[in-house]
């Protein structure tokens, strides 16, 4: 892509240049990060530009900016076409070309291999949606390979098995969504996953699907196209459950419960209130807000590629964290497997393990069935 066409894709010449998208940054404080400088040298003085590496690849892609900007233009989107321009001439940092790499090889960015893509469900009651189902369970990469993940698909499975939902799952058939082989600007190689992935749906005849990470749940609805499926996050599908008595309690939390919203489900898809909805519905809990929620919600710092190259300073995870401390939560809730691995290890440098636990809103219900 050159620069024109990036200028006319981005509508860069629209920007009147007033700052909102940097001064509502999240990592624009730890990097400096002025997209709308980007923006402008493209635009107006239509020279090449290579961002500094820290600046260029702190953007998670929240869609902060995007939200905040008064002519509509998404610098997010921008700089991944920066990233893309980087991919394309091999100036990558070692850590993304592996993940890219095992994500073209393995399906995932983990590195994991694809035969140990259902290890989790051992021991589970759990079919594969070759048998039949209503409703398949696309588990994603990173709850199906993380350790410190693995928890919540296990937890949900036992929701739903709980509710009488029937579902399967693809199993090691099972591929990478994309979402942030997207964000980091690989996007010859998320064209390839939509074609696999599609020819799994079409070969079993998926027509509703539901996920626990917003990055797919992002990345179906909004990056697919025109597809003959309906996507529900977890949450969503959990507070139907329990509205319509499909779900009952059968013990009390007793717990002061934060909840932390992911940008990808929030922000970028406006899905606020079932979250909230599932946990103040389990007996015991006190529910509490940050200051920064819903549209306003403090990233942590998990997506866009993130989660494969670290930036140096505060982590916005750390923040939140102490944050929670200070409001008095027992346990900080969250609805993305970014969100619990980027909060976890945040806890551990805080120091806070004996303050405050992480857990996916699914492992708070499973808790209490």
């Amino acid at each position: 892509m050159n620069l024109q066409e990036l200028v006319q894709k981005h509508k860069l010449l629209e920007c009147i240049h007033c700052g909102m998208c940097s001064g509502g940054c999240p990592v624009s404080r730890k990097t400096n990060l002025n997209v709308r400088k980007y923006m402008r040298e493209v635009a107006v003085y239509n020279e090449e530009i290579k961002p500094p590496h820290n600046e260029l690849w702190s953007c998670t892609t929240c869609a902060s900016c995007g939200i905040r900007c008064p002519k509509d233009i998404n610098p997010y989107e921008f700089l991944i076409d920066l990233r893309s321009l980087e991919v394309e001439k091999g100036r990558i940092t070692p850590t993304i070309r592996d993940a890219l790499e095992t994500i073209f090889n393995n399906g995932n960015p983990w590195g994991g291999i694809r035969s140990k893509r259902s290890e989790w469900t051992q021991e589970l009651n759990v079919k594969h949606i070759s048998q039949g189902a209503d409703i398949l369970y696309y588990v994603g990469c990173t709850s199906a390979y993380d350790p410190q993940v693995q928890n919540v698909p296990k937890s949900l499975v036992k929701c739903l098995n709980k509710a009488e939902v029937d579902f399967g799952i693809l199993g090691d058939e099972e591929n990478c969504c994309g979402s942030e082989v997207y964000g980091m600007g690989e996007k010859g190689l998320f064209e390839v996953l939509i074609e696999e992935n599609m020819k799994n749906f079409v070969k079993y005849d998926i027509k509703n699907v539901i996920v626990n990470c917003p990055h797919a749940y992002h990345t179906f609805i909004n990056r697919y196209g025109k597809t003959s499926f309906i996507v529900q996050h977890h949450t969503q599908l959990l507070a139907t459950l329990i509205e319509n008595e499909k779900i009952s309690f059968s013990k009390e939390l007793n717990k002061k419960v934060i909840y932390h919203d992911p940008c990808f489900l929030g922000k970028q898809n406006g899905i606020y209130d079932e979250p909230r909805k599932v946990i103040e519905s389990i007996p015991g809990v006190e529910l509490l807000e940050f200051d920064r929620s819903r549209d306003r919600s403090l990233c942590c710092e998990g997506g866009g590629g993130r989660m494969w190259i670290d930036i140096p300073g505060e982590r916005l995870a750390e923040i939140r964290v102490r944050n929670a401390v200070e409001y008095g939560a027992d346990i900080l809730a969250v609805a993305c497997p970014f969100c619990r691995l980027t909060i976890e290890d945040a806890i551990k440098t805080t120091d806070l393990e004996k303050k405050i636990r992480v857990m996916d809103v699914a492992e708070l219900v499973s808790l209490t069935l």
